[in-house]
């Protein structure tokens, strides 16, 4: 009987295998994996890590009674968003993207399909009808992977180096795109106006080039304005051959018009507000969204999706369109590499729009900006607060609370103790604002939690 340990967390901790896989690579022992490492990095002390359970029924209490510790948006009334919001999700969604032959991130092989080519096919469809363009790509890691993935796009169908975008974008965002495009495509920030958080214009004027190869835009941008001359920065991009990427919240697009619309050249945004529950700031996938032209479908590293006939005269089939431009067909020679991305959530989010409907997503984002307008409202009375950007606001929006004296910081933790989770706290990604937090109202929030929300903030920050 074996007297060494065999931990019941760890795999193949067992000496037996051990042995069997350090034979194999032709060690004595696991210090040979981690010879390379200098011994200056190295730890020699032990770890002050408590015994494990042995139960697993022991261990799913201790866990589930660490986990009571949190506080979520089912617990609390959550005011968090940012790019990851407290939409409701439909019974439906979970039950389908639960079954067996669909849970997986993966878009599968032909031999493995079980409908999910279709489901993808018909996610990609109905996008492309919500943001006005022909083409969408299978999901990306999130949106700010689709960005990045956009403006290498462009970058290869101008020929340019050289992409502009609105610091009015996420904070996030903004560092996977510059860290995707490195080391040979520049991102070039352009400043906006702080009275209204649009783009300024003269700025961008001054800033586009022939070197340009795209600008990018989002409307509504982070700090929850929507981009008022968005027809305007297109013309004036396509005047100079650049091309013009703009970032959605996809809900919103039930009330405003899609990028396709007024000449934008890709789309792209979170599928997360689709269906997707927040699970501790994931759940995310991004989509990109293009014209079904040759020189915008040529440049995609991602799988797309289109119908296809089969040998049976009359009959159709859900198939990979232009395969061989992919890493998937050649590694060498794709024009991105795409690994396993969120192929779940694309099937998710056709679940969600299927169930929506064109007369669902228009009375969501109506909901939302009547909910977003009574919010402003009733904070602005509040003594020492102010709302920044007083326009229309979808979702997101400023609460500046400079005027009480108070950090975001404080309020937000004292509105814990009312379970409220307050907005995200602003003050450092934009120090313009002051003391400004992010607030988000989606179709979850009722008046009576507004109201409650603003008569927890009297009592905060007018004590």
């Amino acid at each position: 009987m074996c007297k060494e340990f065999v931990h019941p967390y760890i795999p193949n901790s067992e000496p037996r295998v051990k042995k069997e896989m350090l034979d194999f690579l032709g060690m004595e022992s696991a210090e040979g994996i981690y010879k390379e490492i200098p011994d200056r990095l190295r730890f020699h002390g032990k770890m002050q890590l408590p015994e494990p359970i042995l139960s697993e029924a022991q261990l799913e209490r201790h866990v589930e009674a660490l986990l009571a510790k949190n506080k979520h948006a089912k617990n609390c009334i959550c005011f968090l968003g940012g790019g990851t919001w407290n939409h409701y999700v439909p019974a439906v969604v979970d039950t389908i993207i639960e079954r067996d032959e669909i849970l997986t991130c993966y878009v599968g092989e032909a031999m493995s399909d079980h409908g999910k080519f279709q489901m993808l096919f018909e996610s990609s469809s109905m996008l492309g009808d919500l943001t006005g363009f022909e083409a969408c790509n299978t999901p990306t890691y999130d949106w700010a992977n689709a960005v990045a993935i956009a403006a290498r796009m462009a970058t290869r169908t101008t020929g340019r180096s050289e992409i502009l975008v609105a610091k009015t974008m996420g904070p996030g965002r903004m560092l996977v795109t510059k860290n995707y495009c490195k080391p040979d495509i520049s991102v070039v920030e352009v400043e906006y106006r702080r009275n209204d958080g649009q783009i300024d214009l003269e700025d961008l004027k001054c800033k586009l080039s022939e070197r340009t190869a795209a600008v990018y835009i989002e409307s509504p941008n982070y700090l929850g304005a929507l981009e008022e001359a968005a027809p305007q920065i297109v013309e004036m991009a396509h005047k100079l051959g650049a091309l013009v990427i703009v970032g959605v919240e996809p809900t919103s697009l039930g009330i405003l018009e899609g990028p396709g619309a007024y000449g934008a050249d890709y789309c792209v945004g979170e599928l997360q507000p689709l269906g997707m529950h927040m699970s501790y700031g994931g759940g995310l996938g991004g989509f990109i969204c293009t014209r079904d032209d040759k020189e915008f479908v040529a440049e995609y590293p991602s799988l797309l999706f289109g119908l296809t006939r089969t040998i049976k005269e009359g009959e159709y089939g859900f198939g990979q369109v232009y395969y061989e431009r992919t890493s998937y067909a050649s590694r060498e020679k794709g024009k991105d590499f795409i690994g396993t991305c969120s192929a779940l959530y694309g099937m998710g989010a056709a679940v969600y729009m299927a169930l929506m409907g064109p007369q669902g997503f228009r009375e969501l984002g109506e909901g939302i900006l009547q909910r977003v307008a009574y919010a402003k409202e009733k904070l602005s009375q509040i003594p020492g607060v102010r709302i920044p950007l007083p326009g229309l606001s979808y979702c997101d929006f400023l609460v500046d609370f400079s005027g009480t004296g108070k950090c975001v910081h404080s309020i937000n933790k004292d509105l814990l103790s009312y379970d409220i989770i307050g907005g995200k706290d602003l003050s450092g990604d934009f120090p313009a604002y002051g003391q400004s937090a992010l607030y988000s109202i989606t179709e979850l929030i009722s008046k009576s939690d507004i109201d409650q929300l603003v008569q927890s903030l009297r009592r905060i920050c007018c004590c």
